[in-house]
């Protein structure tokens, strides 16, 4: 049983390893320390929920709990 929740686990690490890789940067690098305009009114951060960058950011939320979920476990003495 444990055995099995490890692999689940490292197959779970990886995935939010890809994930978050995957992601977007949030800031604007160098651009925002002389105060360029931000887009904040434009048409995919008024719908971030419903795009893609936005269901990544579902699922590595989803994966970060199972992560925790999973080392709580691994970690407790139910299984020894």
């Amino acid at each position: 049983m444990k055995t099995a929740l490890t692999v689940i686990f490292m197959l779970i690490c990886v995935a939010i390893i890809i994930l978050v890789l995957c992601q977007e940067s949030k800031d604007n690098g160098l651009g925002s320390l002389a105060g360029s305009a931000s887009n904040s009114d434009t048409y995919w951060s008024k719908n971030k929920g419903r795009s893609k960058e936005g269901i990544k950011v579902l699922a590595t939320t989803i994966f970060v709990v199972l992560f925790l979920a999973l080392s709580l476990l691994i970690s407790s003495k139910f299984l020894n």
